[in-house]
């Protein structure tokens, strides 16, 4: 910025929603309500019905959020910093948060915002602010089409984080002092918020058709196909929401605050659109499959639902759930092909499922106590409680491998395998993985998602492909 520039005694006015934070605190708000009951969707619609500033106001009187989380544009902040100018928060949103984050960051002289009669967006800002500086009397920044109102009687724009279209349109009515681009939102960022490698847990349809020995049966192979894309997108339209829901406990993460909605690379709206597009798109492939595995897929859903509104706060009870959905996946799998059910492989899927949720808890606790903090957010557990998880999910692991054992001693395995005895090597393989996955947990050395840990790590691989070895031999 030019010395001149700093004299400049024009007041320079920044819009809050999308240019001074990479977010919207209505839609956060609004969220963060819905997350404690869902119900409260029905409340903002009525709310609405009173105008929009008042819907505002009425989250805002029930919705906290925390400002020092937000993901501010450093680009934005700084040059508020480096102004000696008169700067003017200008917003929409309801003054309760513009007051916060103007007393946060420190560097704004006058605050502007929605308080509960007039919204404060568009029109009604091009208004309020001619009223105060006269026509060309301000400079301001601004990010979204509602700011074409205001750039029009504004002296020059300011753009940030908007399309080159917005870019040409603001320059059509006023002078343009910067264009700010958008960083992010382009297909990896997508790829990452969708979580198209958590896609990996999804193989677990297939177990059944390599259980049932149908591997080659053309039908068979394609229902499994089709059942895979259709949980990928169910389970991708979930993680949207619950990243939605979960966006300041995953804020204060130190690796879950990089997620796209989080870190504000993605539009929270972008992400409402995304949520239930792509469960649709989830049922309608899952028709396809089948009636019953469309039910199965529901209840799926409703799981996954219960589990990002309310279950995953349960100590204990969420990693039942986690374990529960694995073990679903496979029902699934078994459903989709018109195979009867196995007791066996869905106990054995409990119990290891059940280790690997717990190792998932253990993880996340043993980091908390090395950052010195000694409750997990929104969730039940204490760090007190690492010993206890411990000891439960390597339990959990070896009974996974009884109960592999007693299958193998069955009548059960006799049907599907020539060389049944050879299937007890797998025994001592899955004892040594269990053991392991737990010994790199309390060393420090395990990932987020334990799942995805055993898909990607070399030794794992080794180890799954020599049980496969063993089936195969078995057969």
């Amino acid at each position: 910025m030019t010395a001149a520039q700093q004299r400049d005694d024009i007041p320079l006015c920044v819009d809050l929603d999308g240019t001074l934070i990479r977010s919207d605190l209505l839609i956060e708000s609004a969220l963060g309500l819905i997350r404690r009951n869902p119900l409260n969707i029905l409340r903002c619609g009525a709310w609405l019905l009173r105008g929009k500033a008042a819907m505002k106001r009425e989250i805002a009187a029930r919705s906290e959020v925390d400002v020092s989380l937000l993901p501010y544009d450093d680009r934005v902040v700084d040059r508020l910093r480096d102004s000696s100018r008169h700067r003017v928060l200008c917003t929409a949103s309801d003054r309760k948060y513009a007051d916060a984050v103007a007393a946060h960051l420190g560097v704004f002289d006058e605050v502007i915002a929605s308080d509960g009669e007039r919204n404060l967006a568009g029109s009604n800002k091009a208004q309020a602010l001619v009223e105060l500086y006269g026509e060309r009397g301000f400079d301001y920044a601004g990010n979204a089409a509602p700011d074409l109102k205001v750039w029009q009687y504004a002296r020059s724009a300011i753009v940030v984080n908007a399309s080159d279209g917005l870019a040409r349109r603001a320059a059509a009515v006023t002078s343009v002092e910067q264009v700010l681009p958008h960083n992010g939102g382009g297909l990896r960022t997508w790829i990452k918020a969708l979580r198209l490698h958590q896609w990996l847990k999804n193989l677990l349809v297939f177990l059944p058709l390599l259980a049932s020995h149908k591997l080659f049966q053309v039908e068979a192979v394609v229902l499994s196909l089709l059942a895979f894309v259709s949980f990928g997108l169910c389970a991708s339209g979930v993680y949207v929401l619950n990243d939605l829901l979960d966006l300041e406990s995953d804020r204060n993460h130190p690796r879950k605050r990089l997620r796209p909605f989080a870190a504000g690379t993605l539009a929270l709206a972008s992400g409402l659109v995304a949520a239930p597009a792509l469960t649709v798109a989830a049922f309608a492939l899952a028709i396809a499959v089948g009636a019953k595995f469309a039910i199965v897929l529901f209840g799926y859903w409703l799981l996954t639902l219960a589990y990002s509104f309310r279950l995953k706060r349960i100590a204990m009870l969420d990693t039942v759930v986690l374990a529960a959905l694995y073990t679903v996946r496979i029902i699934a799998g078994t459903v989709a092909i018109h195979s009867a059910p196995s007791f066996w492989l869905l106990a054995f899927s409990m119990f290891l499922f059940l280790s690997l949720a717990l190792v998932k808890r253990y993880t996340e606790l043993r980091s908390l106590l090395q950052q010195g903090r000694s409750r997990t957010d929104g969730r039940g557990y204490e760090t007190d409680d690492l010993s206890l998880i411990q000891s439960l999910g390597g339990a959990s692991g070896y009974l996974a491998v009884l109960v592999l054992a007693l299958y193998i001693n069955s009548s059960a395995s006799e049907v599907l395998y020539r060389h049944q005895q050879v299937l007890w090597l797998l025994c001592p393989l899955l004892l040594y993985w269990v053991s392991r996955v737990w010994l790199k947990a309390h060393r420090g050395l395990m990932d987020d998602d334990p799942v995805v840990f055993a898909l990607t790590d070399y030794v794992s691989r080794v180890v799954l492909a020599l049980c496969a070895i063993v089936i195969v031999v078995a057969i």
